[in-house]
């Protein structure tokens, strides 16, 4: 199956975000995808802050992004668009660095005003950076992701959303999506 990089653009080491990444990631495995988990806020912020692009950090990030099928790209939203974290990261990135790529992003924020933050705020930017196809993504909100350890457990209404969203991210990647997969 397909090779995927699983982001996190939450500066927060304690994610809302970050969990749903981490819960979706264990079901594209589960479909046979190879999926590796980044959390940018563990590259070195100066690294970051000072666009050092030749940095061991960032060139093997962008070795990871070269390598994924996919891309999926999840963040929390802060005053109506993605974090400046995930900004940071991206701003590094090839200008192409996307190209090929199926992609489909993920958004965690405290209202249902922020709704649009993926279309409206990511979606340009992963569009400008080459990205072949961008699915439909999720937004959801804070209050439906539990804090703290273990397996993640959201309402059923979410959790289906979300179980869609992913299988459709699956199938554009040229697999089929398992019977287990629908029904669960």
């Amino acid at each position: 199956m397909a090779v995927v990089l699983s982001v996190s653009g939450s500066p927060s080491p304690t994610s809302r975000t970050t969990r749903l990444l981490r819960h979706l990631d264990e079901r594209l495995r589960q479909q046979g995808h190879e999926v590796t988990p980044l959390e940018v806020r563990t590259l070195p912020a100066d690294v970051l802050l000072g666009a050092n692009v030749r940095h061991p950090a960032i060139t093997a990030v962008a070795e990871l992004f070269a390598q994924a099928d996919g891309v999926v790209i999840g963040t929390p939203v802060y005053k109506a668009a993605y974090s400046g974290l995930l900004k940071s990261l991206l701003d590094l990135l090839p200008q192409y660095a996307l190209s090929g790529k199926t992609v489909l992003p993920l958004a965690t924020g405290g209202s249902q005003a922020h709704v649009l933050a993926i279309d409206y705020a990511l979606r340009p930017v992963l569009s400008s950076m080459g990205a072949s196809h961008i699915v439909p993504g999720w937004f959801t909100l804070d209050r439906d992701i539990p804090r703290g350890t273990g397996p993640l457990v959201v309402p059923d209404a979410t959790a289906r959303a979300l179980e869609e969203v992913t299988d459709r991210f699956s199938a554009a990647l040229g697999g089929s999506v398992p019977a287990l997969a629908r029904t669960a």
